[in-house]
């Protein structure tokens, strides 16, 4: 991919999701220098050197990092994954205290080296600390937001590709709204090709989707996390590849639409709580797509979950 001259992206936490996005990164060529901060100094240095040997096998990008905050100097893009992690059986939104403490005393650090980067938020609860960072910062919207259901997004795709037995690049479906338990499939706008999703036909003979169907593989998309942190403790390697993703379309001013989470102004007449909706994302940030169009009952359902992620953040303040 093109990317500005001599981009640079931060990763901030050097745990699972944070090294892995460090590593999406260097393997995809992400950014030209890729720099990976923690307080734990053993642990980030012994992930930059593991990293820093594979670098024969990553092109041109390179790696440093360390346990002193100025190794974010200059940064363009900076993903903060740093923050207590999610434990089986525990909501994300329970995790919002202790990690809205953490980024509230992480951030003036990061923005005094790196200024003029934008900053995306991966930590979870992601929707709840995009609101507290923005408030924090007084950074635009556009230039502080979360990785939101970017993910979520291509859990789905890949779900329907699967039983429809195409690409997973060939289905066109959002999840919305909070990342987590109250989000949603923007089903009235969702096609395989061309093709509405309840009118494609299986290449396999397999029968047309149900509405049932659609509903019974969100709630799987919606758990999926769940499903994986009880089996390995956490979830990493698709984060990893998602940030990645939302870094290439910053850095490389692609204009591309994701599903990142910002917070929203009069969206809908959504104020003041960052959600996850279809978004334009290039060099300057993120701006949603204010047109959007929904059905009644997906706005009811986007109203539920500004509701919901507007009570956990009012919590906090």
């Amino acid at each position: 991919m093109s990317v500005m001259e001599n981009s640079k992206l931060t990763v901030v936490g050097a745990g699972a999701v944070g090294s892995s996005v460090a590593y999406a990164a260097l393997i995809r060529g992400s950014a030209r220098h890729v720099a990976l901060y923690d307080i734990a100094a053993p642990k980030v240095e012994a992930e930059v050197l593991d990293l820093a040997h594979g670098a024969q096998f990553t092109g041109s990008s390179d790696i440093i990092g360390g346990a002193d905050v100025s190794v974010a100097a200059g940064s363009h893009v900076v993903v903060i994954t740093a923050g207590a992690k999610q434990n089986p059986g525990q909501t994300r939104i329970e995790l919002a205290g202790v990690n809205a403490g953490i980024l509230r005393t992480m951030l003036p650090q990061l923005l005094e080296v790196a200024p003029n980067a934008i900053y995306v938020i991966v930590t979870n609860p992601c929707d709840v600390l995009t609101v507290i960072g923005q408030e924090a910062t007084g950074l635009p919207p556009e230039r502080i937001f979360a990785s939101g259901t970017v993910l979520d997004t291509s859990r789905l795709r890949w779900r329907l590709a699967q039983r429809a037995g195409v690409s997973t690049s060939s289905v066109h479906a959002h999840i919305i709204g909070e990342h987590g338990d109250t989000e949603f499939p923007l089903w009235s706008h969702a096609t395989i090709g061309s093709v509405p999703i309840l009118d494609w036909e299986p290449l396999d003979g397999q029968p047309r989707f149900t509405k049932d169907e659609l509903d019974r593989i969100a709630v799987e998309v919606r758990d999926a996390a769940y499903t994986v942190i009880r089996g390995k403790g956490a979830t990493n390697y698709a984060i990893g590849l998602s940030s990645a993703r939302i870094v290439e379309a910053i850095l490389g001013d692609q204009h591309a639409i994701l599903p990142v989470s910002t917070v929203l102004n009069d969206f809908h007449g959504i104020d003041g709580v960052a959600l996850s909706v279809p978004s334009v994302v290039s060099a300057a940030g993120a701006k949603p797509i204010m047109n959007t169009a929904f059905s009644d009952h997906e706005l009811g359902l986007l109203r539920h979950s500004a509701d919901a992620l507007r009570g956990a953040a009012a919590t906090l303040r």
